[in-house]
């Protein structure tokens, strides 16, 4: 299974950046079709994101098409879904019922195309307040998703909130992502960008709260942002030495009978001890990626 840290945005119709960005070091890259691209643009950009697909790369290769509601969702899944694509980031989910439509969509070109379906994976992104007031819906729709997505940009502006360096006007919503995830049973979700791209110190903070709250990865959209992602995401040594010794601990404290031990001034019991072997699974997801 691939690590899912970060994601790095790439406008699908400017050639030297879709050239460049599947080497700066994302688990992921996604090549747009929705806000980074001109109407006039869309459709012929198309073929040239496929063209970049098709080429050899070391790290996931999605695509964000448009937005259900409009013109061209389905001309951009018609033309994206092949061997080459990864997955899709589906945009402005405000429903459970477009999430079943367009996942059916997805399927039938799977299956008319000979691929296995529900092979492609699909992340929607929800960033409108119904998006959110329906993320429990979404996430438990029966579908093929896996993780969802957050989007802070067309959230905020929805709400008509301000979009603060300290993003706690966030916090409700972001909440309700890590739970509506928790209650269907998918994987964390992935957060929102961090739109101001020079400012890499607050990005890491950033970064290093929504992993605390039970995040799993984050959009970027400036290439040096994945280093700092990578690393907020990525268990420290001292995080990786802590869960081995937490799991050897508890390993010959249950062949000695007991549930639960003191070491180093901690309480470790199960909980502790399942943070633990997670911890090392996510170590060895990323390494088995690299």
């Amino acid at each position: 299974m691939p690590a899912f840290r970060s994601f790095l945005f790439a406008p699908g119709n400017h050639a030297r950046k879709v050239e460049k960005v599947f080497g700066c070091g994302a688990d992921h890259v996604i090549l747009d079709l929705e806000d980074a691209v001109a109407t006039a643009e869309k459709v012929a950009t198309r073929a040239v994101i496929v063209e970049a697909l098709k080429k050899p790369r070391q790290c996931g290769g999605y695509v964000r098409v448009n937005s259900y509601e409009t013109e061209f969702c389905y001309g951009d899944a018609a033309a994206v879904v092949g061997p080459w694509l990864d997955g899709i980031i589906f945009p402005m989910v405000e429903s459970a019922d477009q999430m079943r439509s367009f996942d059916w969509l997805v399927g039938n070109l799977e299956r008319e195309r000979g691929l296995p379906v529900g092979g492609i994976d699909i992340i929607p992104i929800i960033e409108t307040g119904k998006g959110i007031a329906a993320a429990r819906d979404i996430a438990a729709a029966g579908t093929r998703v896996k993780r969802m997505a957050f989007g802070a940009g067309d959230y905020t502006l929805d709400m008509n909130m301000e979009w603060t360096i300290a993003e706690t006007e966030l916090e409700p919503a972001r909440a309700e992502m890590v739970m509506a995830s928790r209650l269907a049973g998918i994987e964390q979700p992935l957060d929102t960008v961090w739109i101001h791209i020079k400012d890499l110190e607050n990005l890491e903070k950033s970064a290093a709260y929504v992993k605390q709250i039970g995040f799993q990865g984050k959009m970027c959209i400036y290439p040096p942002q994945v280093d700092v992602v990578n690393g907020v995401f990525t268990p420290s040594d001292e995080e990786v030495a802590f869960a081995q010794r937490v799991i050897d601990a508890f390993e010959q404290a249950e062949k000695e009978g007991s549930s639960s031990i003191q070491m180093d001034g901690y309480f470790i019991d199960y909980p502790i001890v399942y943070k633990a072997q997670r911890t090392l699974e996510t170590v060895r997801q990323i390494k088995d990626a690299a």
